[in-house]
């Protein structure tokens, strides 16, 4: 019986991050919530690694065309300099400058952001921070392609990338939010905010690697994981569509409503 129940928790939680990990209301921040509200406790270091990995997978699924035509693109550009090329080249350089911040301020911060903000308190206050966020850009219709970003955009939408390593702040809603309001369209911000997700899932997924082999519950818990996984990568990749519609109707004011409602429920209930 307990092996079913922790089989259930696992399946409900990969589903539960995979619904909320594409979307602006902060995955690790609901996580946070179920298990403070459902008593739902995490067992082991692999969990959290396993259905961010999930959702890298989903990412790289739905940006595939993508993906491929800008490895095609920039690899044509450095060896002819086809300047056709030249601009998926230098969004490529953007995507490694917008991952940066985050790089660098994980190392050195991580730490003290597991230690001192990840509370469910502070998943309410940032939630409605999310919200704020949110509503500000509501009506905001950029008019920058993928060719007209800059250094300068790929460091202020990185640096709002790392301030998402804040629980119950939204990793996406964040790299949005910046990307946006430096007057990105809207297909372009959700482009480049989700492709900017696959270098720091990556780095994220080899850095902890160990943890995984060093798990003390892998053999106890390696069916959960596994359905896990595949609950988060199913969820993820319909939430990713689904978001990706709600961006296409201009409807981000509906996000900014729920974290005005669910942040202070959180914080005055915890």
């Amino acid at each position: 019986m307990e092996n079913f129940y922790d089989l259930i928790k696992y399946i409900f939680l990969g589903l539960f991050q995979g619904l909320t990990e594409p979307i602006p209301v902060s995955s690790s921040g609901h996580l946070e919530i179920a298990e403070y509200f459902f008593g739902l406790e995490i067992e082991g270091m692999s969990f959290a690694l396993l259905v961010n990995t999930a959702s890298l997978f989903a990412v790289l699924l739905i940006y595939r065309d993508d993906i491929i035509r800008l490895i095609i693109n920039g690899t044509a550009y450095l060896r002819s300099k086809d300047p056709e090329a030249k601009s998926d080249f230098m969004f490529i350089i953007y995507l490694i400058i917008g991952t940066i911040p985050a790089g660098v301020i994980g190392i050195l911060f991580g730490d003290f952001i597991e230690i001192n903000l990840a509370s469910i308190k502070t998943v309410g206050i940032t939630l409605l921070i999310t919200g704020v966020a949110l509503w500000t850009i509501r009506n905001m219709r950029g008019r920058k392609s993928d060719g007209d970003l800059s250094a300068r955009d790929a460091i202020i939408v990185g640096l709002a990338q790392a301030v998402a390593l804040i629980p119950g702040i939204s990793r996406s809603g964040a790299t949005i939010v910046a990307a946006m309001s430096l007057g990105m369209k809207q297909e372009t911000a959700l482009r480049y905010s989700f492709l900017l997700y696959i270098p720091v899932s990556v780095g994220g997924m080899l850095l902890g690697f160990s943890d995984i082999l060093k798990d003390p519950y892998l053999d106890e818990l390696a069916l959960p994981y596994i359905f896990a996984f595949f609950s988060s990568l199913v969820a993820s990749y319909f939430s990713l569509k689904w978001f990706m519609n709600i961006m296409a109707r201009g409807n981000l004011k509906y996000f900014a409503i729920y974290c005005f409602i669910v942040g202070p429920l959180v914080y005055f209930l915890s």
